[in-house]
């Protein structure tokens, strides 16, 4: 294997945390690995786009180490907040971090992301699961995220899909069904969990680590005079945008647990997620989700709630007062970005302040008429309302009026009709997979989805 020492810059910043973070664990010997799907996109930023198929089998699904990264896989350790209950029995139970490197992002190094898996075999964490993912979970991971990169939304990147030939029995699936392991391409894999798990241990020590380590590779920042605070405060913006992304791309992941939140505010571990088809708050994603607690209204709420446990997490390490004031941070950094993820996804220039008129009007035409998410955002593209939108939308037309487009309609996607992710959309591609093995649905929306992210960019 031949890699461009330009692109590929590996490291292994994980190391340095040193004992008490995480496990050194073994892939799965799977009975054979299928290549599914290769994102070669995701591979140029790190320099990994010129393996052949052969080799990109070895590595992603026999998980032979890449150079100069992390010498075996390690398994993460971390606590978290399940549907607002506490878990002191979580950890990475059927996934690891397998390679860290660094991509072409920012100035200098470049951030420091990770190769982890989902599926890729049992750990000290399993508990009694079998470590195994399903090949209809890996596809629909790689539907979301490409949806969501489409959207504007910072989320992990579906790098890799791998059948691995093993018979799987779910209760949420026909079953036996086929199996698969996933690797994402991730802006780090610390959670908000991780910190929890300190804080719960009572593990002073380790938690100045771990903020310090998060600030320095993950945020990019020397630690001041308050680290803790710089962290929270980092976090709260971080997942104040993430909320708005979710928001402004009618996305509902489903579970926002503790241990699903990551302090770089990437949105990452898609399970029952769902987007929406119309502006509907109550709209959930999981049918285990009863009381509503993760619907699509309620994602902002859900989000500031999880800040909020990483400043009690924190508290052992600074005083009350300052983490308050970091968390009282949250509104103004959601309202100013909601305004700013719905004129992006409008094809507007921002204007500050006057978003909030803005995100307003909209909320307020969508409810009225009751029209479908991407075809609204379909048709104003650009900032003009075409014939007949009715008088439920006067609001947002004055709203509309000082704006200016950041972009026009020239992108070939913008002659055809909106590309969504509805469920049904999700289950006819999954469908011709399971009975027939084409695969022909899932690469032609993987191409739509990416036109419409070209368009929109």
């Amino acid at each position: 294997m031949t890699l461009d020492p330009q692109a590929y810059r590996p490291a292994s910043t994980l190391l340095t945390l040193g004992d008490g973070f995480f496990d050194p664990v073994a892939a799965a010997d799977f009975p054979e690995t299928r290549l599914r799907f290769r994102n070669d996109r995701a591979a140029a930023t790190v320099g990994l786009d010129a393996l052949d198929d052969a080799d990109w089998v070895r590595r992603f699904g026999r998980f032979a180490p890449l150079p100069g990264t992390l010498p075996q896989p390690v398994a993460l350790r971390y606590h978290g907040h399940q549907f607002r209950t506490y878990n002191p029995e979580l950890g990475d139970g059927r996934g690891f971090t397998f390679a860290q490197l660094r991509d072409g992002a920012g100035m200098g190094a470049g951030r420091l992301m990770d190769l982890g898996t989902k599926g890729s075999g049992t750990t000290p964490w399993s508990r009694s699961g079998d470590g195994r993912l399903t090949l209809k979970g890996a596809v629909r991971e790689v539907l979301a995220t490409e949806m969501l990169e489409a959207l504007g939304v910072g989320t992990s990147r579906s790098f890799s899909v791998i059948e691995t030939g093993e018979a799987l029995d779910r209760g949420d699936e026909p079953s036996p069904t086929r199996s698969a392991v996933l690797v994402r391409l991730s802006h780090g894999h610390i959670r908000i969990g991780s910190f929890q798990r300190l804080a719960y241990e009572r593990d002073e020590a380790r938690l100045r680590t771990l903020t310090d380590y998060v600030l320095q590779e993950l945020h990019g920042e020397r630690p001041g005079s308050e680290p803790a605070v710089q962290l929270l405060a980092n976090v709260v913006a971080r997942t104040a945008r993430l909320a708005a992304g979710y928001m402004a791309a009618g996305f509902v992941h489903g579970v926002l647990n503790t241990d699903n939140i990551n302090v770089t505010g990437e949105s990452f571990d898609y399970g029952p997620w769902r987007f929406a088809p119309s502006w509907d708050p109550a709209f959930t994603a999981a049918y285990f989700d009863r009381t509503g607690l993760y619907a699509f209204g309620r994602q902002p709420e859900a989000i500031h709630w999880n800040a909020m446990q990483l400043a009690v997490a924190l508290r052992p390490i600074c005083e009350a007062e300052p983490l308050i004031a970091a968390l009282d941070g949250f509104a103004p950094a959601y309202q100013a970005a909601i305004g700013a993820a719905m004129a992006w996804r409008l094809g507007l220039t921002p204007r500050g302040e006057e978003d909030r008129s803005l995100v307003q009007a909209i909320e307020c035409g969508l409810r009225a008429s009751g029209a479908g998410l991407d075809r609204f955002f379909f048709d104003a593209f650009g900032g003009a309302l075409p014939a007949g939108y009715g008088g439920e939308w006067d609001e947002l037309r004055a709203a509309l009026a000082p704006y200016r487009p950041r972009k026009g309609r020239d992108h070939p996607y913008w002659s055809g009709e909106p590309c969504s992710m509805l469920i049904d959309e999700v289950e006819a591609i999954w469908a011709p997979i399971a009975q027939d093995d084409d695969w022909g649905p899932f690469h032609a929306k993987v191409a739509q989805v990416r036109a419409m992210g070209a368009a929109l960019e």
